[in-house]
Order: structure tokens, then C-alpha cells, then sequence
């Protein structure tokens, strides 16, 4: 898949599936998503319990989706090609032994950062944590010095930046910078259901697509092989850890402090991006 070199007039942006399928399939299920030029997905695709399923149907899209590369879309490739690699979340390694030779090579190949041109916006850079590195943190309250940091290395013309990581919607200028992250769409925290957001005509819209939470539950478990696949999905599809707890505990990581563990850690033993 390559970046498109055409201006878009509406691009749908996805973030963080990690390898839910009844909420992938609701969220494209979405009028606006089913028409847009584009579907951006900002990484972290596949690591989860539905991780065949989650890359057959982002890529029955053809050129209308952009897949970037996330954090454990590399971790995934690690173990699925080595069979060593860090641990964030114990579901990394039996979804990596799940795909495809076909499906470690898609992973492998995905960029980041991505940009493409979008009308309304111009030059949009499409990243996973940051344009300079997949893994890294910002958080909607960041300080105007961190993300200085963090953008630093982006050509001044460029004033848009889609990215994800953490699991939490927001939009906000950054000196004069805009910055989307459309929130999760597997593991979403403050809400279950998946968050996805729309550009069009200059426009950003942060959405939301509600899911009946205990089918959804019930269907990733009915799909997954992956031994904790029902605590699993009890804790993230159903979005147990609050926004309030997330920025909490990730907002060592952007800076202010020491590093914190994700939200879930203590609860589940897994990594929360």
C-alpha cells in the first residue's frame, strides 16, 4: 500500500483495532466511512485476539485503506519472525503465531510516518505515537514544550498531524498545529464502542460508533482461539480502564516524570498501547 498523491476530500482516520473485528466491522459499517477517499489507520492493527480476521478485512479495502505502522504492528513481526521480542501484552505472542507469512510481511512493509494531502488541510502527516518515533506519548495536556519536542522535526508547512497510541480521542491546536488522535477502536478508554474521526471540507469530526457491548464481547470470544481471549475482551471491549485513569498513569511518559505503567497493568498484567 502506498500513500496516495492525490489531493483527498474526505478521509476517514482509524487508530489502534488491535485485532477486534465486531468493532472494526461497525465502525466501517459508518455511511461517512464507507464514502470517504480514504481510510487511515494509524497503527497497532492486529494485536489482539482476532488478528487473521482484523488484516483480512482492513485489506479487502484495496487502496482505499493506508495501514502506518504502530508499535505492536513491529512487535508482531518480532515474534512472528523470531520468536523473541518484548512482552507488552501477553496476547502479542500467540497473535503473532497466528498470522500468515503473507500477513508478517504486510506488517513488516508498513511505514511511518505517512502523508498524504487532504483538501481543506494540505500537507497531513499520518504517525502512530509521534512522526519521529511509533512508541512515544503525548497526551491531549502535554506542554507546549514537549510537543515542540515531539513535531520539531516537521517541516513548518505541514499543520496537520494524525496520530494514535494512546487510546484517547482529542483534537487541539498546537501552535497553530493541528493534531487529531481519533481514539481506539479495540481498546478504546473512557467509552466502549469505537472512536474513529472524520476530515472533510477543513472540518474535523471526532465520532463515535456505538456497539452492542455484549455481543461484541461475545463475538470476539466465539472468534478466538487465544487462551484469556474472555478476560480480554471484558476488559477492553467493554473499555474498563476510564479516560481519567489513562491520563493519569500515562502522563510520566510524556515527560513530567518517571515512566508509568498502563492503566491496565495491574488489573490484566497487559500493556494498554
Amino acid at each position: 500500500m502506498t500513500a496516495p498523491t492525490s489531493e483527498l476530500g474526505v478521509v476517514a482516520v482509524l487508530s489502534d483495532v488491535h485485532g477486534v473485528l465486531p468493532v472494526l466491522d461497525a465502525v466501517l459499517a459508518e455511511p461517512d466511512v464507507r464514502v470517504a477517499d480514504l481510510v487511515v489507520v494509524t497503527g497497532d492493527h492486529a494485536a489482539g485476539p482476532q488478528p487473521v480476521e482484523v488484516l483480512d478485512r482492513l485489506t479487502s479495502l484495496g487502496d482505499r485503506a493506508l495501514l502506518v505502522r504502530g508499535n505492536a504492528d513491529r512487535e508482531l513481526v518480532s515474534w512472528a519472525r523470531d520468536g523473541a521480542g518484548e512482552v507488552p501484552d501477553p496476547v502479542v505472542p500467540w497473535a503473532a503465531a497466528q498470522l500468515r507469512p503473507d500477513q508478517v510481511e504486510l506488517l513488516a512493509g508498513l511505514p511511518h510516518p505517512v502523508e498524504i494531502v487532504v483538501r481543506g488541510f494540505g500537507r497531513v502527516v499520518c504517525c502512530h505515537g509521534t512522526p519521529r518515533d511509533d512508541e512515544e506519548v503525548v497526551l491531549v495536556d502535554s506542554s507546549l514544550e514537549r510537543w515542540a519536542d515531539v513535531l520539531g522535526g516537521l517541516d513548518p508547512a505541514v499543520r496537520t498531524v494524525l496520530c494514535g497510541h494512546t487510546h484517547m480521542p482529542f483534537v487541539r491546536l498546537v501552535d497553530r498545529r493541528l493534531v487529531v488522535n481519533p481514539g481506539s477502536v479495540g481498546m478504546p478508554y473512557g467509552r466502549p464502542g469505537g472512536a474513529w474521526a472524520l476530515l472533510h471540507d477543513g472540518q474535523v469530526s471526532l465520532r463515535h460508533t456505538k456497539v452492542d457491548v455484549d455481543a461484541a464481547v461475545a463475538a470476539v470470544v466465539a472468534g478466538s482461539d487465544y487462551p484469556g481471549v474472555g478476560e480480554w475482551a471484558e476488559y477492553f471491549v467493554r473499555s474498563a480502564a476510564s479516560d481519567a485513569e489513562a491520563l493519569r498513569v500515562f502522563g510520566p511518559r510524556d515527560g513530567r516524570g518517571p515512566a508509568g505503567r498502563g492503566p491496565d497493568s495491574e488489573a490484566q498484567g497487559q500493556s494498554s498501547s
